[in-house]
């Protein structure tokens, strides 16, 4: 793979506010991002108006199949629902990358409430489909797309990287760095159930204190 400062990264689902805002946030750093969607036009669309927020052409969209296949880095940010039939869609152009999976188990109308699948871990299931080909790395669950989008706001969260590949997670550390995001490497796959059923806490919090977009700090470190 391409150093990460050089990498292309197709975010699925860039046309969400959470994974259109690190796309927003990594093209602005100059990387090249594909915007991926369930149709070409609609992540077309979504490219077009992030470039002009940038004032730059350098966001594309594809539908989500095409836009794995020109990545280096593929990003899953699609609601759970969609969470395996869009890496159903998508798995033969992920061979040999690394996928970093923002899912989180939220179950609607009770967002604000742990309801972790059975099994524990929304992205270790991920890894467990897709075998050892793919490195899948848990990232960015406890982000608030509140932030992301200001691209000259400092985002007061820590982002909690979890993969059984300890390179590939420090890769996507790297890339979390880059965009003004404080983040670690927080140990293997199965951990990733903390920072899953940690985004349910904090939408409970911002509830309960009219808050935009809690988050959460590791300190003594």
């Amino acid at each position: 793979m391409q150093n990460e400062a050089l990498a292309s990264i197709a975010v699925l689902g860039g046309t969400g506010k959470e994974g259109g805002g690190l796309a927003l946030r990594w093209a602005h750093k100059g990387h090249k991002v594909i915007i991926g969607s369930r149709t070409a036009e609609r992540a077309q669309e979504a490219a077009a108006q992030m470039n002009e927020v940038l004032g730059s052409g350098t966001i594309t969209g594809a539908a989500n199949p095409q836009a794995a296949a020109q990545a280096d880095i593929v990003v899953l940010a699609v609601p759970y629902a969609a969470q395996q039939s869009t890496v159903r869609d998508v798995e033969p152009a992920l061979a040999g990358k690394i996928l970093i999976d923002v899912t989180v188990p939220l179950v609607p109308p009770k967002v604000s409430r742990v309801q972790l699948p059975e099994g524990g871990s929304a992205v270790e299931a991920v890894q467990k489909m897709l075998g050892e080909g793919v490195r899948v790395v848990s990232a960015f669950q406890n982000i608030s797309a509140h932030h992301l989008t200001k691209l000259d706001e400092e985002v007061e969260c820590d982002v909690l990287v979890c993969a059984d590949d300890s390179e590939a997670a420090d890769t996507v550390v790297a890339l979390a760095q880059e965009i003004g995001l404080r983040a670690w490497n927080a140990g293997p796959l199965c951990n990733s159930v903390v920072a899953e059923g940690l985004t349910s806490v904090l939408i409970a919090l911002n509830r309960k204190y009219k808050v935009p977009g809690s988050g959460i700090r590791i300190t003594g470190v």
